[in-house]
């Protein structure tokens, strides 16, 4: 006894429903779970000015920091990039007219000098007894 004679077979097919809703459940347990990567440096954005360029006073120091750690100390350069030698000229900047404590430095430092360049100017700031320092900053809209 043949009960299929004039029955047609069906293909078989795949139900692809319950299949995306087991890949979506994948998909929120993994974005629930992953930990993202974080950067371990900070993003800083160097300071800009917009007030007008001070009178330049007579009792202003102006140091310059190259990119290299070469210092230069009222357009005349220092030797030696230690702070024994910045002190130096430092002390040799302030004239006589000038008294130290209202003598003023003016650092300017490119942007790629070291860190550790502009605290040695400022080391050699404090141990020539000079106690005000500025930093020059460029105006954005140049």
């Amino acid at each position: 006894m043949n009960f299929q004679r004039g029955r047609q077979h069906e293909d078989p097919e795949i139900n692809l429903i319950p299949m995306i809703d087991v890949l979506l459940v994948i998909l929120i347990f993994l974005m629930i779970t992953t930990t993202y990567s974080k950067y371990a440096g900070l993003e800083i954005n160097l300071p800009t000015a917009d007030a007008q360029q001070a009178q330049e006073q007579p009792n202003e120091i102006n140091v310059i920091v190259s990119d290299q750690g070469d210092v230069m100390v009222n357009r005349s350069a220092v030797g030696a990039r230690d702070v024994a030698a910045i002190s130096l000229a430092l002390r040799r900047a302030v004239t006589g007219g000038n008294n130290a404590r209202e003598a003023v430095v003016i650092i300017s430092a490119d942007a790629k000098t070291s860190h550790q360049s502009v605290v040695d100017v400022m080391q050699a700031a404090q141990q020539a007894g000079l106690s005000h320092i500025s930093f020059a900053t460029q105006n954005p809209n140049r």
